[in-house]
């Protein structure tokens, strides 16, 4: 084993939840890793001696940032679906079953070099521990392996048969319920810690509040935990839903009422408001009010949504540019969103901070300061900070 002190560093962020937002900011600060954990953190003057040196130049450096939704394992574009929409039409959820008919006609080796690439182009974006959910195959099999290829990316894998009724179990969605509550269910759970569900009564290819129940609760009772895509095309139940059987975040968030947001307060240590602001932008729809939300003492997450249909970016520096821009949150709160926050949506206490003892899931910003994340929407200045003896590997140094 080697340790490697990482200097130079302008600004860390480490997200122990004091100062400005709980970004807990040091400033000439370094760090020492050793063995893929965090050994020391101080201030440069006092780093203590170690194997390698790495000098970041003023850099700053954050916790990696947590995804906690995606959706990476299909195959099959949907370009001119977003093409479509741009020009007004609206989402409904019908063009997953696209994705649906690619993903299952795609073979094993094609499946897991499309995910691999996937979650490199996150990895090169400063992402550093995501959710990968099933969903595009909603057969046993098809769904079965869409969590055994994703098991090999991340522990943090979600059973979601009941993303859409697919077509040809429209014409029985009684018996398409049964199927997932029982035998998708029964060879999904082994591969899986998450069980979700679309809950959408807006959209004739989602599912209704005793659905969705009913998917929540069989999924509970075999032992996953649960999340929950809800109120994202309209008011419905999804936020209810989730608080009232303990789901430990319900995503999008995008349509709530008054009693939605009281019992997202009353649940703030519990359940996890996930908001995914990349969807709005890709369908051109109302975004989410987080300033309402952290105002009112929501516990709030961002996460990329990464799909093929409603948000094909995997880059959680671009979603909190969005979610300053857009949602009323300062650049502070969209960084302790994109990493403490949906650490919390996950249940993870390890992750989404930099603390002596836990993992070295470090991003370096190309940047003095978080403020840059959003300033420079669009540029390149994250990446994943992988330290090595020759030095470091990350933004191109200018």
């Amino acid at each position: 084993m080697t340790a490697t002190a990482v200097v130079g560093i302008g600004e860390l962020v480490t997200c122990d939840g004091s100062g400005d937002s709980g970004l807990g900011l040091r400033t000439d600060a370094a760090l020492v890793v050793d063995d893929g954990h965090v050994a020391w953190v101080g201030d440069a003057a006092d780093v203590p001696d170690a194997d390698h040196r790495i000098d970041l130049e003023g850099r700053a450096v954050l916790p990696g940032f947590v995804d906690s939704h995606s959706h990476l394992v299909f195959d099959g574009d949907r370009a001119a679906e977003f093409a479509a929409r741009m020009t007004g039409e609206r989402y409904d959820g019908g063009g997953i079953g696209v994705s649906v008919g690619a993903t299952r006609a795609a073979d094993d080796v094609r499946l897991r070099g499309l995910v691999g690439r996937r979650v490199v182009e996150m990895r090169a974006q400063g992402t550093t521990t995501v959710e990968i959910k099933g969903g595009y195959g909603l057969t046993v099999d098809d769904e079965a392996r869409s969590l055994r290829i994703a098991r090999e990316f991340t522990t943090e894998t979600t059973f979601l048969g009941a993303h859409v009724v697919p077509p040809e179990a429209r014409g029985d969605r009684a018996a398409y319920v049964e199927l997932v509550t029982g035998p998708m269910l029964e060879a999904c759970a082994p591969h899986a810690r998450w069980a979700d569900v679309f809950c959408e009564p807006n959209s004739a290819h989602a599912f209704t509040e005793d659905e969705s129940r009913a998917v929540l609760t069989a999924a509970r009772n075999a032992g996953l935990e649960l999340r929950v895509h809800g109120n994202q095309l309209g008011p419905g139940p999804g936020v209810q839903i989730a608080v009232e059987l303990g789901a430990a975040s319900v995503d999008h968030c995008t349509f709530l009422s008054a009693a939605d947001v009281a019992v997202l307060v009353d649940a703030a240590d519990t359940t996890v408001a996930t908001l995914l602001p990349g969807v709005e932008f890709s369908t051109r729809s109302p975004y989410p009010d987080a300033r309402a939300l952290i105002d009112a003492g929501v516990s709030v997450a961002l996460a990329s949504d990464c799909n093929p249909g409603t948000c094909y970016s995997s880059s959680m520096p671009f979603v909190i540019a969005l979610a300053v821009r857009e949602m009323g949150m300062t650049p502070g709160e969209a960084v302790w969103a994109a990493t403490r926050g949906s650490a919390k949506a996950l249940r993870r206490d390890d992750v989404g901070r930099i603390t002596v003892g836990g993992p070295a899931d470090l991003t370096v910003l190309d940047a003095p300061s978080h403020l840059h994340l959003a300033y420079r929407a669009g540029v390149p200045i994250a990446s994943t900070l992988v330290t090595r003896s020759d030095g470091w590997v990350g933004s191109p140094r200018p």
